[in-house]
């Protein structure tokens, strides 16, 4: 199940908040396999990595080739563990895997959130994006940004792909620009501002917490998908409509679209959302349509319209999204795809920021 290698560090490379990026020479490496590889750490679970250190490392992700596992990940550094940490709080993340991590939840008794959200009922008409890959939530903010400026935007981030924060270096750029008040890491998922147990305490506390007008709800990078109709983590998407709703919420589904995918299931609308919209979220919702243009924008209202029956369906001018797109402090990328090779995937997540700001009082 774990690919276990040694190596010894070469040379630091340039990394972001939370992590640290190296290059580690590999011990005993076999004739047809590079001497050499890129490896990720995590300084507050593993120690901080200098050149000439020894590193324990997992390289599962990297020998498969994945998307987003384009690194080893250092286990351990052996001779420079990090300093122990004082009140870490009582939630375990990543339960019972050999890094687990104890945090305090904001949701849990000792925090200095407790009370606000041991008391909270709801999330007052919040909206709530709800969208499926992790490479949305820049796009959602352009599209916020687009119709109401100075929003507060917090961004609940599910488990189902990373489960550190740190790992997304869009959230990085996004919060040290300003577009982001906040990221609350739920379930497994862990190292946002604040942590909590379920996405349903992780919009209350978004909310009561974090001060937030909009909620983004999506996954960490490197989602996980087996081409079956029923095995995806987006999935979530619709449980993430549930507990909007259930929390008096203004759940704002976002369609992941593509113009450029080569997988047919995920051309026009993917059938991630078809099942997780129309299928999963058993509560209403408003599903955000992208006014496209052409042939293309005609197939992506046929393929929308049956979720009508359970939602309402609601046509979003894209008409200036694309600067806002191009002016974020981060070039959009989804599945290696920029805005060039595949504008509807990022002008369907814009749209759907824009309509969640209108719901909001001027």
């Amino acid at each position: 199940m774990i690919r276990w290698r040694r190596g010894r560090v070469r040379e630091l490379l340039p990394s972001w908040t939370g992590v640290r990026v190296c290059a580690v020479v590999l011990a005993g490496a076999a004739p047809d396999t590079p001497p050499t590889c890129r490896a990720l750490a995590y300084p507050d679970l593993v120690g901080d990595p200098r050149v000439g250190d020894e590193v324990l490392l997992n390289t599962g992700a990297l020998d498969l080739g994945l998307g987003t596992g384009g690194y080893a990940l250092v286990v351990a550094v052996p001779d420079r563990p990090p300093a122990d940490r004082e009140n870490p709080g009582h939630l375990i993340k990543a339960r019972y895997t050999p890094l687990q991590a104890t945090v305090q939840g904001a949701d849990e008794q000792g925090s200095p959130h407790h009370e606000t959200l041991r008391a909270a009922q709801g999330i007052d008409g919040m909206p709530v994006v709800v969208a499926d890959l992790h490479s949305a939530l820049p796009a959602v903010l352009a599209g916020v940004r687009a119709e109401r400026p100075r929003t507060r935007v917090v961004h609940v981030m599910l488990d189902g792909g990373a489960l550190p924060a740190a790992f997304s270096r869009v959230l990085a750029a996004l919060r040290e620009d300003g577009l982001l008040a906040g990221c609350v890491t739920t379930g497994q998922a862990f190292g946002g501002d604040l942590e909590t147990v379920t996405v349903h305490s992780g919009l209350l506390a978004a909310r009561h917490a974090l001060g937030a007008e909009v909620a983004v709800v999506c996954q960490g990078p490197g989602n996980l998908g087996t081409g079956t109709p029923w095995g995806f983590s987006g999935v979530a998407c619709g449980e993430a409509v549930n507990a909007a709703a259930t929390l008096e919420g203004r759940p704002v589904a976002a369609l992941r679209i593509s113009e450029a995918d080569h997988r047919p299931r995920h051309r026009g609308v993917s059938h991630h959302s078809l099942t997780a919209y129309g299928k999963v979220a058993l509560a209403p919702a408003d599903v955000v349509v992208p006014a496209l243009p052409g042939a293309f924008g005609e197939k992506v209202r046929d393929q929308a319209w049956p979720l009508g029956d359970r939602h309402t369906l609601v046509e979003v001018s894209t008409t200036g999204l694309e600067s806002e797109l191009l002016s974020l402090p981060l070039k959009v990328s989804t599945m290696g795809r920029g805005l060039e090779q595949d504008r509807a995937a990022f002008l369907s997540a814009a749209a759907a920021g824009r309509y969640a700001a209108t719901l909001l009082v001027p």
